[in-house]
């Protein structure tokens, strides 16, 4: 909790006498993240008056979570920013303990953003031990927030039971043939995911449709930061369950965030939909949104971390970042998330390879950045496999390795809470011989994205020191990369 001195300062107030006391080694350059303080589920995301407004769950007083505020950021490009503001924090009854996650979108020429107020309670048996509801605060210029007269505007229906443990938050709201829609997290009474559909007229006026999908099997105790998706003429829903079991080498993190294809009945409020399918292999994903842009594509960023991870940056101030915007696709009969096209705006300086046969490892200098993006592609028609290894001295490095014969894909890094070396895996059609690789390098993260976003690792990297180096490794043969640049890239709040 905030000490007193902290309590008598505004959110922003603070943030200005503090910021200058982060330790930046860590610090990312493209990716946003809290100036001081703690961020976690991106918030809010939606285009009004011209430009991009991005929040995120924000606690400015110390670097691990506390009481939740809404952090802000706008840009007109979706690649360069400038913070505003902090948008919301808690200062009524109904968000006493946090303004959690939820959601915004524009209508009559306002912002609306609906999100989650939470209010903790002393446990009692029999009792719950949190009130959940959902809250609207309503921008005229999308920079100060009113919050409604009328909230909460949401609450649990009557008739429908989440247990004891009252979770229902992360209210994501959209627009169908002039009617809203908001889906809320949630869990049954014998604590299986869940969630709803609620609907309206008006945006403060909601009434309850019906359980829009739930839980079978191995698929969670609570579906968090729900997401109705839009995207080449199909429909998803993309959520976080908590509680996915192990299963191989699927589902090995502390909580999962995945899609679903199907299609919404309006009729009914359910949503008709196939199995999980992981949004990202790696270490360090959760709880992501999406928005629409102004062209008609869907976009989704993501909270780059983990609940279990070390966060070592703490000690530095801050903690946590986003990952970069990646667009939502439909290509061989699935989901794909390459990265957005507008990242494309933030190339400088190209360190260009010309076609290269590989027969042993190889370092590239030219390419040993702390920051920057890496564009290659390889044939693997004579060789069993590659490895590309990201490392810092002696005992810092990541590895992106790939299997061609049975199309595994493995990251590995070492933990920086154990110090021992950890794994993650995807797969690819076992035998392909030609591959198409983008990284996204930003002090402290990677974000792998294999042949335009089939598939996407991203992960935490805490070097010891700012010496890198890039080094390629054929397995079992010879490679060759005909094609291979590294961009350095500009910082999105210059």
């Amino acid at each position: 909790m905030m000490s007193d001195k902290q309590n008598e300062l505004t959110p922003d107030a603070f943030i200005a006498a503090n910021e200058s006391k982060v330790n930046k080694r860590w610090y990312p350059r493209f990716h946003i993240a809290p100036r001081v303080g703690w961020c976690n589920d991106p918030n809010g995301f939606a285009y009004f008056g011209g430009q991009y407004h991005f929040f995120y769950q924000y606690y400015p007083y110390e670097p691990k979570w506390g009481p939740m505020h809404w952090a802000h950021a706008t840009s007109k490009d979706l690649v360069h920013w400038q913070r505003q503001p902090v948008a919301l924090f808690p200062d009524h009854p109904y968000d006493a303990d946090g303004c959690f996650t939820g959601s915004g979108i524009e209508k009559d020429g306002k912002l609306y953003l609906l999100y989650t107020g939470h209010v903790d309670l002393l446990k009692k048996p029999g009792q719950p031990d949190r009130i959940e509801t959902q809250n609207l605060a309503v921008s005229v210029d999308g920079i100060h927030f009113e919050k409604s007269e009328k909230n909460p505007v949401i609450k649990l229906p009557q008739n429908v039971s989440t247990g004891e443990d009252h979770h229902f938050r992360d209210p994501k709201v959209w627009q169908h043939e002039g009617r809203y829609y908001a889906v809320v997290g949630a869990q049954t009474a014998d604590e299986v995911g869940q969630v709803l559909v609620f609907e309206s007229e008006n945006l403060e006026d909601w009434k309850f449709k019906h359980v829009m999908a739930k839980a079978h099997g191995n698929q969670g105790f609570m579906w968090e930061c729900p997401n109705f998706a839009e995207f080449d003429g199909h429909e998803a829903l993309i959520l976080s369950p908590q509680g996915v079991k192990p299963e191989g080498k699927r589902y090995l993190n502390l909580h999962q965030s995945v899609s679903m294809l199907g299609k919404m009945d309006y009729e009914s409020g359910i949503f008709y939909h196939d199995a999980f399918h992981i949004l990202d292999h790696g270490f360090d994903f959760y709880a992501p949104q999406v928005t629409q842009t102004p062209d008609g594509r869907c976009v989704m960023i993501g909270w780059l971390a983990m609940w279990e991870s070390a966060m070592p940056e703490q000690a530095d101030g801050w903690s946590c970042q986003m990952t970069v915007p990646r667009e939502l696709h439909y290509r061989k009969d699935r989901l794909v998330t390459p990265p957005a096209k507008e990242l494309a705006e933030l190339r400088k300086a190209a360190h260009v390879v010309p076609e290269t046969v590989l027969t042993d490892e190889t370092s590239f200098d030219d390419w040993s950045f702390e920051t920057g993006e890496i564009c290659a592609d390889f044939d693997l028609t004579e060789a069993e496999g590659l490895a590309i290894h990201f490392t810092a001295g002696f005992d810092d490095s990541v590895s992106f390795m790939v299997e061609k014969a049975s199309g595994i894909v493995t990251l590995s890094r070492k933990s920086a809470a154990t110090g021992r070396r950890e794994e993650r895996y995807a797969q690819l059609p076992a035998g392909e011989n030609h591959l198409s690789l983008r990284v996204y390098e930003d002090r402290s993260s990677l974000e792998f994205f294999l042949n335009d976003g089939d598939i996407v690792m991203s992960t935490r990297f805490y070097p010891k020191t700012e010496e890198r180096v890039v080094v390629l490794e054929p397995q079992e043969g010879t490679v060759r990369m005909t094609d291979g640049v590294f961009y350095e890239l500009d910082d999105i709040f210059a």
